[in-house]
């Protein structure tokens, strides 16, 4: 069984997706469950997390629909405005919803991220949040990080989810040093907190693009050693596999991207941890149902 626990859908408008600039064109254009399946399908991959991608309630409400129609879609990751003083009715409503299992806010784009993550009435809507069983997806870049520790820390009555890997710069790992020991660290004070689980994704955009062709051999031994870093520090039952599709194409298709992660896994992971990594880990944090025990 594979679980891909990151993967994003939409219509396509500038309006609705303004991060997406005309430097990437391959995401210009609408993104379905139906444009991946087949590279799913090769991949031997059974079932998606759809995560949020835009910041507005209308996103979680098409992500379930999309779900209610595509069996292998078993979750959504939503949004919803946690500092709104109606989050706590907004959460009930999606709460009775059985595809509904985590809520993500996109902290890497805040202007003054410590700011918002320290105000009364966010926590007030993530202790709420994580009160109704929900999963919370923490989006920030290596250099953010140190900035939601103590946030993350606070909030440990339910699972939080490192999306990304956080994000290391991989095109400044060799020339930078402070880049490799700013994301350790960082990623070392996030670990040892039991209730945080990290997603192994993500990390192709943080390299130099090829044109969506794939990934250089030097990229790809830095994301490596990554992976190795987070399985040293979050242990094989608190790592998830995701694809980060279709923002993924701006550096390579999904079949580099699955590729670069079976790799790891077979050379990493015994036949248990392999098995926690594509699959196990994603049920028990997002409380899963198998696409086969579906009605």
């Amino acid at each position: 069984m594979k679980i891909d626990t990151h993967q994003h859908y939409w219509r396509f408008s500038a309006e609705d997706f303004p991060w997406i600039s005309g430097a990437m064109p391959v995401l210009q254009q609408d993104c379905g469950p139906a444009d991946v399946l087949p590279a799913l399908q090769a991949a031997g991959v059974d079932a998606v997390l759809a995560v949020q991608a835009r910041s507005c309630a209308a996103e979680t409400d098409y992500l379930l629909g999309l779900a209610q129609h595509n069996p292998n879609i078993v979750g959504v990751v939503g949004w919803t405005d946690l500092a709104a003083a109606d989050v706590g009715e907004a959460l009930a409503r999606y709460a009775a919803q059985p595809l509904l299992k985590g809520m993500r806010h996109i902290l890497q784009d805040e202007p003054v991220l410590q700011a918002l993550v320290r105000r009364p009435d966010f926590n007030r809507g993530i202790e709420m949040l994580q009160r109704q069983g929900l999963v919370y997806d923490v989006l920030v870049f290596d250099r953010q990080i140190s900035a939601v520790v103590d946030f993350c820390a606070r909030h440990d009555e339910h699972w939080l989810v490192l999306d990304h890997v956080g994000k290391p710069c991989i095109r400044d790992w060799n020339s930078r040093s402070e880049v490799p020991s700013r994301w350790l660290a960082s990623m070392r004070a996030l670990a040892a907190m039991p209730h945080v689980v990290c997603k192994l994704s993500g990390l192709v955009t943080e390299a130099d693009w090829t044109g969506g062709n794939g990934v250089l051999p030097q990229d790809a031994k830095i994301m490596l050693e990554c992976f190795d870093r987070t399985l040293e520090l979050f242990g094989p039952n608190r790592i998830l596999y995701g694809s980060d599709w279709p923002v993924c194409q701006l550096a390579a298709p999904y079949e580099v991207v699955h590729g670069l992660a079976q790799r790891w896994a077979n050379t990493r992971l015994t036949v248990q941890e392999q098995n926690a990594f594509w699959s196990a880990n994603a049920q028990r944090c997002y409380q899963l149902k198998l696409p086969a025990a579906r009605p």
